[in-house]
């Protein structure tokens, strides 16, 4: 068995179907942001602030490792709109601990996830989350609680504060290994998207890949990564 385990956690860790799970957040955020002096009261403005979310979004998965996803969010975000919104991080905070576990209510759960992250670390296996860093620590906090765990049962998790890159760019999962202190052939990387995370096969990762709520907008051919349910990943390692 390998020394390590990097988990993603949208669609593995925590099921969720990501269109609905985008959908009902940005629904949420528009409304918080909305509250506290945002302008959002007309379609227009709520398109706006929409876009430049995305706008957003895109910004740190394209980042150059120059600077923070949290800060490339926040430039991205007061150059698109002329707004700082980073004077309003408390406000982002707040959503986060209340208004965002609303959207839990989008996500599944499978308790033979909590059982088998458990089972590992009995073993002495080391377990981190490499989720693709577009978030604050404090929602994957709460997306992690929502699986039925806690932040505490990793060593490490990727967040828009401690991340310079995102996936598929393999200096993230560089930095990840560095931050952890192991090779990438000590490693197997668990995820359910193949273009983000079964990169890692690239770097002398082993993989497995969850198709519980698969995602491959490329329709690549899967047959090429070991594959299969949670069950089926607790069989493989345990060959």
């Amino acid at each position: 068995m390998k020394k390590m385990i990097l988990f993603d956690l949208d669609g593995t860790l925590l099921p969720m179907d990501q269109d609905a799970f985008t959908k009902a957040y940005f629904y949420a955020l528009l409304r918080k942001l909305g509250e506290f002096g945002l302008p959002s009261a007309t379609e227009d403005e709520q398109k706006a602030l929409a876009s430049a979310i995305w706008r957003c979004t895109d910004a740190m998965l394209k980042n150059d490792g120059s600077c923070t996803n949290e800060q490339r969010f926040f430039d991205t975000f007061n150059a698109f709109l002329g707004i700082d919104l980073s004077n309003k991080k408390d406000v982002l905070d707040e959503f986060y601990k209340n208004e965002f576990n609303q959207v839990s209510a989008i996500c599944g759960k499978n308790p033979r996830i909590p059982e088998i992250i458990y089972a590992l670390k009995e073993r002495g296996v080391r377990v981190a989350i490499a989720t693709n860093p577009l978030f604050p620590l404090r929602a994957n906090e709460m997306r992690i609680s929502w699986a039925g765990l806690s932040l505490n049962d990793f060593e490490y998790c990727t967040c828009y504060e401690n991340s310079k890159f995102c996936k598929p760019n393999l200096d993230y999962y560089r930095a990840i290994l560095k931050h952890l202190g192991v090779d990438a052939r000590d490693c197997i990387m668990v995820g359910n998207d193949v273009g983000d995370d079964m990169v890692t096969k690239e770097l002398g990762m082993d993989v497995f890949l969850i198709t519980d709520c698969l995602l491959n907008p490329e329709n690549k051919d899967i047959s090429a990564y070991p594959h299969g349910s949670w069950d089926d990943f607790w069989e493989y390692i345990n060959q």
